[in-house]
């Protein structure tokens, strides 16, 4: 098979790979469409130690199942593995699992990624895409999945309704545009502000969600300011815009990975009361959600994701680390 695979820093290639073979209880997929995450992008960059090179990347993964129990089926992949017997994992928590690993990760053990023409997924993690879903478009479950996970915290952090806060959105990727449109559909929330340095994405954003976009120095993004603040970016310098901003017993759901530490105003996190959210992934209740909310058609035009050959892969992780790319989501075809 062919497959995209991350070879050093800065280095992905296409190039000619084994074809996996299927484990006990696995099924082999073959892949249809496969998303690039901000994740594989850190990779990309040789800033996380879970992926290590050589190594297929991609976990936003939809294709058709080849054998098991989804055979010749469409399918969609959750891509998150858990024990299944840890009490985080019997309370639905199973994103938490200490045991927890990933499709198109190293560690704790190698499982080699989507961005390929195959790829050998455990048939735990494998859901059937239903008949009005495109199968394009169900590779979107898993990012979509991971918005839902951060605007539920919110929700349950807040002291009210999301439809009458004050909402910043810091980043115009497709998580910080999933967390908006979520927000838009189904918690009815307009009062919504997106920033990013990228305007060409920033416009492009504001094709399909309701909310003022302007450049992080934009006067609107003001001191003590807003309810709820999502930062899906992970920089020290939008940790600190985030918590200069947030108002005085506000809520910040952490969601970017970009810088790991940094200096940050905790007197103010203390004296003003502030809930500061860590989050990285999604429950299986989520993911589940997702699937269905894209197949209602509730996130409405999907145009801003864009559709590229798997053999131009590479192409478009130098775009994106140049911040070149307009689109918010690229997801290869292979």
């Amino acid at each position: 098979m062919h497959a995209l695979v991350y070879t050093g820093t800065n280095k992905i290639d296409f190039r000619e790979e084994k074809d996996p073979i299927a484990k006990a209880g696995e099924s082999l997929i073959k892949v249809k469409a496969s998303g690039i995450c901000g994740s594989d992008m850190h990779a990309y960059h040789g800033k996380d130690e879970r992926r290590i090179p050589p190594l297929i990347l991609g976990h936003e993964i939809s294709g058709t199942s080849l054998d098991g129990k989804y055979k010749n089926k469409d399918v969609v992949i959750n891509p998150l593995i858990s024990c299944e017997n840890c009490n985080y994992c019997k309370n639905e928590r199973e994103h938490l699992c200490p045991k927890r690993t990933m499709i198109g990760m190293s560690a704790p053990i190698k499982r080699e990624g989507g961005l390929a023409e195959l790829v050998s997924v455990p048939e735990k993690n494998i859901l059937e895409v239903p008949k009005d879903l495109n199968i394009k478009e169900a590779a979107l479950a898993e990012p979509a999945a991971v918005a839902l996970h951060a605007v539920l915290l919110a929700e349950q952090n807040l002291k009210k309704p999301l439809s009458e806060c004050k909402i910043l959105i810091q980043g115009a990727g497709a998580i910080g545009l999933l967390c908006g449109l979520i927000l838009n559909t189904e918690k009815k929330s307009k009062n919504i502000i997106m920033s990013d340095p990228n305007k060409k994405r920033l416009d492009n954003c504001s094709k399909y969600l309701s909310a003022t976009f302007v450049s992080p120095e934009d006067r609107l993004i003001k001191n003590d300011n807003f309810d709820l603040i999502l930062e899906s970016v992970g920089l020290e310098i939008t940790r600190l815009q985030a918590i200069k901003t947030i108002a005085p017993g506000g809520t910040i759901v952490h969601i970017g990975l970009t810088q790991p530490s940094g200096t940050f105003n905790f007197k103010k996190l203390t004296i003003q009361e502030i809930t500061l959210v860590g989050t990285y992934c999604y429950t299986n209740k989520d993911f589940n959600t997702t699937v269905n909310i894209l197949t209602s058609k509730k996130l409405g035009d999907l145009g801003w994701v864009e559709y590229r050959d798997l053999k131009k892969g590479s192409e478009a992780f130098e775009e994106i680390h140049n911040g070149t790319c307009v689109s918010p989501k690229i997801i290869l075809i292979p």
